[in-house]
């Protein structure tokens, strides 16, 4: 008697899980978008960092343009790009402007990459 073989079962789960619940919208999009824009520049993504290292402390501009050999001017604009894009927010107090990190922004941004609770194993 021959032996029969039995038929595999295809495997129908997705070859890597998404990494969102569902589709940005358009609004949402734009606005991510210029998130990611401003943090393409190296200077300003410097920047964040310098802000951001100050875990929820505000930041003042001379602090940061004492960091760069960068002119004043080119620095205030790349904190305006950043400021632009929602990513800081600043108060001026005299002379001075002191700057610090939005939290809700940067979680947006770093929530669509967030890969860490994907279960997908890696392709050949």
């Amino acid at each position: 008697m021959s032996r029969q073989e039995v038929p595999a079962i295809p495997d129908t789960s997705p070859c890597c899980p998404p990494l969102v619940d569902e589709a940005l919208t358009d609004e949402t999009a734009a606005t991510l978008a210029r998130g990611f824009k401003a943090l393409g520049d190296p200077v300003r993504l410097r920047l964040l960092s310098l802000i951001a290292s100050r875990a929820g402390d505000e930041v003042c501009v001379c602090e940061l343009t004492d960091a760069f050999t960068l002119t004043g001017p080119t620095i205030s604009h790349h904190l305006k790009v950043l400021r632009e894009a929602g990513l800081i927010d600043c108060q001026r107090r005299g002379t001075w402007v002191y700057y610090w990190i939005v939290p809700a922004r940067l979680a947006a941004l770093s929530q669509l990459l967030d890969v860490s609770g994907a279960t997908a194993t890696a392709r050949p």
